[in-house]
């Protein structure tokens, strides 16, 4: 299965290799940037334009938890490998961990210049690492909310 976003605002999965759409997401009222499955496959995190992430439940077909913070577009999303923490990358300059379970922010990691643009756990860690458009990388340790 394939996982893609696009401009037209809906997420779809794909069967591969014939290239069926299987299902489709809407709710979105910009662009999506990005899309992920949660780690155990039946979620998936979208980030879009309208400054939302989005949990969707795959058996629900539907949006279980739009998370609000942001005030610019969002760049990009990807889980922890735990299944619990979703992250996300903003125009705003800030990259946000949200707890899934309690549903809301636990930390906002600040200190890029502009644009972050993608944001990423590493594998079984406490780690992330973002890019910015101020033309770094960063490395966190979400846990303490502080660069590396």
């Amino acid at each position: 299965i394939v996982l893609t976003g696009g401009d037209d605002r809906l997420w779809k999965t794909w069967g591969f290799p014939d290239g069926n759409i299987l299902l489709t997401g809407e709710g979105h009222t910009d662009w999506l940037s990005g899309c992920c499955f949660r780690p155990s496959g039946t979620q998936l995190v979208t980030s879009s334009g309208d400054t939302t992430v989005r949990i969707w439940d795959m058996s629900r077909r539907g949006c279980i938890l739009t998370l609000r913070g942001h005030s610019r577009a969002v760049r990009g999303c990807s889980w922890h490998s735990c299944g619990d923490f979703v992250a996300s990358a903003s125009v705003d300059s800030t990259s946000k961990i949200w707890d899934v379970n309690s549903e809301r922010c636990r930390y906002t990691l600040r200190g890029h210049e502009k644009s972050v643009n993608s944001i990423e756990f590493l594998p079984f860690s406490s780690t992330a690492l973002t890019s910015s458009a101020d033309k770094t990388l960063s490395l966190w340790d979400v846990r303490t909310v502080s660069r590396l």
